[in-house]
């Protein structure tokens, strides 16, 4: 059975918190598509919940910063595996 919308994003939002995960993560653990998460967390927890939309934010700037970092490490991975 699907989780009703609002619950949903609130769950998310708490999940990201919580444990400082990228949508990505969040997408994984909850078997949600990365759009849906991102939809959920930046658009309707906003009109949900904007005390919880607040806290979210920092974590998902903080990610947004960090993405490139991330990329290269798993770069850096593939092409050792390679060798």
């Amino acid at each position: 059975m699907r989780m009703p919308t609002d619950e949903r994003a609130t769950e998310l939002a708490l999940y990201i918190i919580e444990h400082r995960a990228t949508v990505r993560e969040a997408s994984r653990r909850f078997g949600i598509s990365k759009s849906t998460v991102h939809k959920d967390v930046t658009e309707r927890l906003f009109h949900i919940d904007r005390g919880l939309y607040e806290q979210v934010q920092p974590v998902l700037a903080l990610n947004k910063s960090e993405r490139h970092l991330r990329g290269g490490a798993a770069t850096k991975r593939k092409y050792e595996q390679l060798k």
